[in-house]
């Protein structure tokens, strides 16, 4: 099981868009289960992937965790990314 945390300079709905392109059915081809303005949870191959994002106190951007297990190297992908 992996969890990494880091700030973004995209608000929380582009965190959570970017990461159903990611690890979404177009992406790298997990089930989304739950999404919202905050968060998304996604499921496949035994694992899963919790992306939750937060705004920063100044609005400039987002406070990022993300959770999951047999997805660890996706993930450090994904937190490159945003």
């Amino acid at each position: 099981m992996i969890r990494m945390g880091r700030k973004s300079k995209l608000v929380p709905a582009e965190v959570v868009n970017k990461a159903v392109e990611f690890f979404g059915p177009s992406g790298i081809g997990l089930k989304v289960v739950d999404q919202g303005a905050c968060c998304a949870r996604f499921e496949g191959a035994g694992g899963y992937v919790f992306v939750q994002a937060a705004d920063l106190d100044d609005r400039s951007g987002s406070d990022v965790t993300v959770e999951g297990r047999e997805w660890d190297h996706q993930i450090r992908q994904f937190m490159g990314v945003i």
